[in-house]
């Protein structure tokens, strides 16, 4: 199971930003990046279950698998701009956190 502090800390430090950039990333790259539309649904499961878990750690390992495959473990195509290569490096460092 997690580390509740490492994750609780990536947690704050990336979920409402992730929250603004997913959406819009989707709507930008979607067509010529249909994966990210997986990405986008896994993202809003994931953020659900954090925000319905409170304080503590929810179970994530679905979601976190998924994101990795989806992403590659979260390789940013050639092609796409700074921002959804920051959605990337941010999920990853939460799974990351996680995984800890």
């Amino acid at each position: 199971m997690a580390n509740k502090q490492n994750f609780n800390e990536a947690k704050a430090k990336h979920l409402q930003t992730l929250g603004q950039y997913v959406p819009i990333v989707a709507r930008v790259h979607g067509e010529n990046h249909p994966e990210f539309q997986d990405v986008h649904t896994l993202f809003d499961a994931l953020a659900k279950k954090i925000k319905e878990a409170g304080s503590e750690v929810p179970e994530l390992n679905e979601e976190f698998s998924k994101l990795r495959e989806v992403t590659n473990n979260y390789t940013v195509p050639g092609d796409v701009c700074e921002s959804y290569e920051a959605v990337y490096n941010m999920l990853a460092k939460l799974d990351q956190a996680y995984q800890a």
